[in-house]
């Protein structure tokens, strides 16, 4: 059976070290431990996810988001083919689904379902895991022809105890 590929946004190595949401910090190391490092999923980040660890203001807290890309061996997918990445991310912000703020958000949602990859695991809720942004993302998907099934959701669902 093929490995599910996940795409890892920001927010899940972020909450590696969040001492102040302990739960969501045990479920996320679980999930490295468990899965990422044991090789369970197919795991991916891109060049987005790196630009914004780059972004963070603490040099300790960055170095250490940093280790964590090296220590799990995060491999990155490309941003290519730029042009249609990009036109999707902007359908994303044009049609209400991402606030053009966040465009990083809508880009982590086009790299993904251009590369077809099964699941992008985040813990931001707001604005990538919920299944509000992840329908109205579908619908744009399918204006634009894309019909990759794409979930968005959280590390904990794809944390399985069978």
């Amino acid at each position: 059976m093929k490995k599910l590929r996940l795409y890892l946004d920001t927010s899940v190595i972020s909450f590696l070290y969040a001492d102040d949401a302990p739960e969501k910090r045990d479920i996320t190391r679980e999930f490295f431990e468990q899965y990422v490092a044991r090789g369970v999923y197919d795991v991916w980040i891109s060049s987005i996810v790196v630009r914004e660890i780059e972004r963070t203001r603490d040099v300790n807290e960055r170095l250490r988001l940093i280790k964590v890309v090296t220590d799990y061996q995060l491999r990155l997918l490309a941003l290519a083919p730029e042009d249609e990445i990009g036109a999707l991310a902007e359908a994303y912000v044009r049609d209400g689904v991402i606030p053009r703020k966040k465009f990083d958000d809508a880009l982590h949602i086009a790299i993904s379902i251009v590369h077809n990859v099964d699941v992008l695991v985040s813990w931001n809720f707001q604005h990538l895991a919920n299944v509000n942004k992840e329908r109205r993302a579908l619908q744009v998907n399918h204006a634009n022809g894309y019909y990759h099934p794409l979930r968005i959701t959280t590390p904990l669902e794809v944390m399985s105890r069978e």
